[in-house]
């Protein structure tokens, strides 16, 4: 997972992974999703929100925009992701990017109304790490909300034996830590002290527009053909064959997405 090891990821990696989150970012779908997922959080007004795992700030500036957030923070391992974030945050004044791990926040205790992990907690090694730091930095009666990939569930077949799966299945190896956490991560929220959780999930698609999930089929050809299982011509002929099925309206991608929201006991 590049996002696990991201301080040591090089430099055309991060412009490419940059690029990829704001695409995700501006994506339709992906932002009605987030606006669903936000909505479940009752903000107090003039709230501090911090997200974890910030990478080029495109959540943590959705943050600073809602009516009742009066500062959002957000943190990220990467110096590159966190010098993108603050040249796209611009003039925006109730907005701050710092570069931390979110195992180790430089963050005084009980300072937050509000923590975030916006498909972040699967990349993290030792999750139960930052969820205990999300604990400490959340006021007491605050809220801990996550949003993450199920991506077990990354799909690109339309049938039976389809090459392209094999696209979906490196991409999720390469890219994600732990593919199965959402299916863990009620127990784990328990056993960190958080309580009252909610859970939802959401498809996310390929359809109407391809663009953003066809960049996973390149990094799962990628992938694979960097481990020396294919040649460069299939991994070239797996791309191809990605954008033809998405020129004739043939292209299907799926991501099962889920979201947790949970409190610190007051």
């Amino acid at each position: 997972d590049i996002y696990a090891s991201i301080t040591a990821a090089d430099a055309a990696a991060l412009e490419r992974l940059a690029g990829a989150l704001e695409l995700r970012a501006a994506d339709l779908l992906r932002r009605g999703i987030l606006n669903e997922f936000v909505c479940q959080i009752t903000f107090p007004k003039d709230a501090k929100v911090l997200e974890i795992g910030c990478g080029t700030g495109a959540v943590t500036r959705f943050l600073a925009g809602l009516p009742d957030v009066s500062h959002a923070v957000g943190v990220d391992p990467s110096p590159v992701f966190i010098a993108k974030a603050k040249e796209l945050a611009g003039s925006v004044q109730n907005l701050t990017f710092q570069e931390a791990d979110g195992r180790a926040l430089p963050c005084e205790d009980r300072s937050f109304d509000a923590v975030l992990f916006h498909t972040t907690l699967c990349h993290i090694p030792k999750p139960e790490e930052a969820l205990a730091e999300a604990r400490r930095v959340v006021r007491p009666g605050g809220w801990l909300a996550i949003f993450d990939g199920d991506y077990s569930t990354t799909s690109f077949a339309t049938g039976n034996f389809d090459p392209l799966q094999c696209c979906a299945d490196a991409a999720m190896d390469g890219m994600v830590h732990d593919r199965w956490l959402m299916r863990r991560l009620s127990a784990m929220l328990r056993t960190a002290g958080f309580e009252a959780l909610q859970s939802r999930s959401y498809g996310y698609t390929s359809l109407p527009d391809a663009t953003y999930m066809i960049t996973l089929v390149d990094r799962g050809a990628d992938l694979v053909l960097n481990a020396g299982r294919i040649g460069p011509g299939m991994a070239d002929a797996l791309k191809v064959e990605a954008r033809r099925r998405a020129d004739v309206d043939h292209f299907y991608g799926l991501i099962v997405f889920a979201s947790a929201v949970a409190r610190r006991p007051a």
